[in-house]
């Protein structure tokens, strides 16, 4: 008998055959018999006796299980069989995780092992808990967007709300053996990379090929990247074409508002954070692509994605919080409410893609929303969206002395929606603050 994937020959003993053991014990099980060639051809053992005394001890004492080990004889030859059962826990040797994949033996690590401890104890990196934080270190404006998000969705009650944050917390899940888990700095602290580099996401303005035209890194905690991430990309990255249907101003982008919604908190929630890579935004005219690492569940292919099933979220913690917010569907309709999102507006359904542990979800650009790109190249790039910017530049230029408060009841936002757009046009040199908070006033120019 050849050697396979559940078997394995060596013509002597050594302890450091103790990893192949590990590697069976990992995997699916096996047998190694000591005192056979590799060809299956018997040698012996002189010490046969010994080895069968020496050999279980040693596996127990540095492996933690118990395997079979039998002594054969073949035309006067002694051999030893050790028969190696699964286990239903990770084992190592010496600290080393070690797996037997088809006929070699691998030493798992990094992603790997992360991802192979996770399939066996169903306990995920971003269940770990942390040492260095608690809950006064997390940041209070993350939970003053959770706590107004939770409560206009209808998904918490106020007595529920009405919590210190470390109660808040413990009623999410977000705290073990009375630590912070991953999860909850990722969601609520102010630099999350302080777990984990890559825990950020990134957006990108893109021309022909790598063509970067300008771009945003958004590292701040997920709950205040979500809050604030589509009036970035709608009001610096899109673009509107208007058209008028009688007297009444008509704004239309190249990409459902309320599909790339969907679609950016599903990357946000179901992202696996270990790989250490950030969630990608990549904007160009024709195409909005969105990319997040993930660990699908079994079976699940780009195909299933777009088909009805179940919700299975990675993250169940992140996934948690993102639903009581309101932000994303418990029962795994996401992505049909994006497909429904893209057919209202008469675009194409999305494409998604999945490459190794990736993701992408491609949104092709609604061609009767394109502007033409001709005309102006340089206006295009560098100007921000003509939405809510532009309805504050027209306000201002009326009456220069409006309050946040005043602009945001005239334009029917929110104010936290009035103050992003601001900063963005003031950072872009389009407003600038003349005088003090009180009396003074905003030129445009």
């Amino acid at each position: 008998m050849a050697e396979s994937q559940n078997i394995e020959y060596k013509e002597s003993w050594r302890d450091e055959y103790l990893k192949w053991i590990c590697g069976f014990a990992n995997a699916q099980g096996g047998t190694i018999f000591i005192g056979v060639r590799d060809d299956g051809s018997i040698v012996g053992v002189k010490n046969a006796k010994k080895l069968l005394e020496d050999i279980p001890n040693k596996i127990q004492t540095g492996l933690g299980i118990i395997a079979d080990v039998n002594m054969h004889t073949k035309n006067g030859l002694d051999y030893i069989e050790i028969k190696v059962e699964p286990s239903s826990f990770p084992i190592s040797y010496h600290g080393e995780y070690h797996y037997r994949s088809g006929a070699t033996k691998q030493q798992l690590k990094g992603i790997a092992l992360s991802e192979f401890i996770m399939r066996k104890t169903g306990f995920r990196w971003e269940d770990v808990t942390v040492d260095n934080l608690s809950a006064d270190d997390l940041d209070e404006e993350s939970f003053k967007i959770f706590r107004r998000e939770a409560f206009k969705s209808g998904r918490m009650k106020d007595t529920e709300l009405n919590v210190s944050n470390a109660e808040l917390l413990s009623k999410l899940h977000l705290i073990s053996n009375g630590k912070l888990k991953r999860s909850a700095v990722l969601l609520f602290y102010s630099d999350p990379q302080i777990i984990q580099n890559g825990s950020y996401v990134k957006i990108g303005k893109f021309g022909e090929g790598a063509d970067l035209q300008y771009q945003d890194v958004m590292d701040t905690s997920l709950i205040t990247i979500a809050d604030r991430i589509i009036d970035l990309i709608y009001m610096k990255y899109l673009k509107a074409k208007i058209t008028y249907e009688h007297d009444r101003r008509v704004e239309t982008y190249p990409y459902a508002r309320e599909a790339v919604r969907e679609a950016i908190y599903n990357a946000i929630a179901h992202n696996c954070y270990m790989f250490g890579t950030p969630i990608q935004v990549r904007i160009e005219d024709q195409e909005m692509i969105i990319s997040n690492r993930c660990i699908l569940p079994d079976g699940w292919t780009s195909e299933t994605l777009m088909e009805p099933h179940d919700s299975i979220p990675y993250n169940p913690d992140i996934a948690n919080v993102f639903y009581r917010m309101g932000y994303i569907e418990s029962w795994g309709r996401g992505i049909q409410k994006i497909c429904d999102e893209c057919i209202a507006i008469g675009a194409d359904l999305p494409r998604y893609e999945v490459l190794g542990n990736g993701i992408r979800l491609h949104f092709n650009a609604l061609q009767s929303a394109l502007i033409d790109q001709t005309k102006d190249p340089k206006y295009q790039r560098d100007t921000l969206a003509d939405t809510l910017a532009d309805k504050i530049i027209a306000l201002l230029t009326e009456s220069p002395a409006l309050t946040q408060e005043e602009l945001a009841e005239s334009v029917k936002v929110s104010v936290p929606s009035v103050k992003r757009a601001m900063k963005i046009l003031s950072d872009s040199g389009r407003i600038v603050r003349v005088g003090g908070k009180r009396y003074g006033h905003w030129e445009v120019k």
